[in-house]
């Protein structure tokens, strides 16, 4: 039996009903959901429209909250690779506040921008632009949704972290945050676009941006042969599943022919990251003398990908890679809220401002095998709670795109069964970092896991 998360109406992109109770558990299904490659590709574009619910912040009354720790992927960007012999999309990447989608901040955000020099940025960091501005998108730039989708990540955070908790003043200091980014402009843009919108006031002098040249945020613990084995693993189980897609296969003749190169050379072209920005900006698909690139090309590679979604979670070639290639960072945050929990009034909020393959193995290590592949500006959160009545306590609660995912992780799945308080104990999350994510190699440590082979 398979525990799927259903979409109910009204349907909301996280696929849960905004009338369930505050503790969130999957639905129980037989037969997996049908797919439904353009329903998936709209969540992942993540449009900014409506105001959306999140459950972020919500505790017993006698809870206090002491810090909040989130890891997000960037917004929106122009395509990594293009479609060769064809016009690139024709994406305007400078910010127009008049031009939809906008946010009543963006104004402020572009003068806010221009004048950062006061900044302290680790690195190459204070050499890249601080917002993006090319009237042709650059290969990977952050567009103006990008942005927005950030600006109002950030005017929710705010909403219910400092408006309600309290948990930075007004009189806010920099030893109070902990930011860091991988070196792309579009995640340093997509972290400043949060910050602006989040912080209590955006104050240059305060910002210090950290540089993590790992996507995966192994800082100095990146050296792991046996991660590296089983990504290799998991590269092959996708190319054998790939080999074995007929349909995909006849689809990628068809559009090489469109657009007359080599079958080879458009699979190498990794034409689904192209269309998805076609997609998402609801610009027409490319045109040659010879067709079209239509809706059904586009249907069928969407469906191929959301398809090895499914198999990389039962295969558990990925979860291996995950686990290794995720401690390094969740012991840093581990590490971090025993020291707040200690008493510690430093790095209260964290953010890591990341990609793709930096959400979607914390999620698979931590055992949240439902949630859907990270979405432009996806955000997952870890929020630390002290209980009112007994000071000593401290309790966690997990967070990703607003929906509570707690009691889906695999070090509080049974506590849930057991308790009546609706977050996770935190010596749970730690014993889960510090030595349960090992066990399955057979192992006590990362250095040992690293290096021990399989039996």
């Amino acid at each position: 039996m398979k525990l799927h998360l259903i979409p109910v109406n009204p349907i909301r992109e996280d696929g849960l009903n905004p009338k369930s109770r505050k503790r969130i558990m999957p639905d129980l299904l037989t037969e997996p959901p049908a797919i439904d490659p353009v329903y998936e590709a709209h969540v992942y574009c993540n449009i900014p429209t409506i105001a959306e619910r999140s459950m972020e912040g919500h505790a017993p009354h006698y809870f206090k909250l002491v810090s909040v720790q989130v890891l997000i992927r960037h917004g929106d960007r122009y395509p990594l690779y293009a479609i060769p012999k064809t016009k690139r999309p024709d994406i305007d990447c400078t910010l127009v506040p008049s031009r939809k989608p906008s946010h009543p901040q963006l104004e402020a955000f572009i003068k806010h921008m221009s004048k950062g020099s006061a900044a302290q940025m680790d690195g190459t960091l204070g050499s890249l632009p601080r917002y993006p501005s090319h009237s042709l998108c650059e290969m990977g730039e952050l567009t103006q949704t990008g942005v927005v989708q950030h600006l109002r990540n950030g005017q929710l955070l705010r909403e219910i972290y400092i408006n309600k908790h309290k948990l930075l003043q007004s009189d806010w200091t920099a030893k109070q945050l902990y930011l860091e980014t991988t070196g792309k402009s579009r995640t340093l843009q997509s972290a400043l676009a949060l910050l602006y919108t989040f912080l209590p006031d955006f104050d240059w002098k305060k910002i210090n941006m950290r540089h993590q040249w790992s996507t995966i945020f192994c800082s100095g613990s990146c050296d792991c042969p046996m991660r590296n084995h089983y990504l290799e693993e998991e590269q092959r189980r996708q190319y054998s599943l790939r080999v074995k897609n007929n349909n995909l296969e006849k689809i990628y003749v068809d559009m090489a022919k469109i657009v007359g190169i080599p079958t080879r050379q458009l699979r190498a072209s990794n034409p689904i990251d192209s269309l998805l920005c076609y997609f998402c900006h609801n610009v027409s698909f490319p045109c040659t003398n010879t067709g079209c690139i239509g809706m059904e090309h586009f249907k069928v590679i969407k469906r191929h990908q959301l398809e090895d979604e499914r198999e990389r979670q039962e295969k558990k070639l990925y979860f291996l890679y995950a686990l290794l290639a995720t401690h390094p960072l969740l012991n840093q945050t581990v590490n971090r809220l025993q020291r707040i929990a200690e008493g510690k009034k430093e790095e209260v909020f964290v953010l890591y401002s990341a990609h793709d393959v930096t959400l979607s193995p914390v999620l698979s290590a931590l055992g949240i095998t439902e949630a859907r592949f990270p979405r432009f500006a996806a955000r997952l959160v870890f929020e630390l709670w002290q209980d009112g009545k007994k000071p000593k306590e401290h309790f966690i609660r997990i967070l990703y795109n607003g929906a509570d995912v707690t009691f889906q992780t695999s070090f509080c799945k049974d506590y849930y069964k057991r308790s009546s308080k609706p977050m996770c104990p935190l010596e749970k999350f730690v014993s889960f970092v510090k030595r349960d994510m090992f066990l399955v190699f057979n192992s006590t440590s990362y250095y040992d896991a690293c290096r021990r082979r399989p039996l």
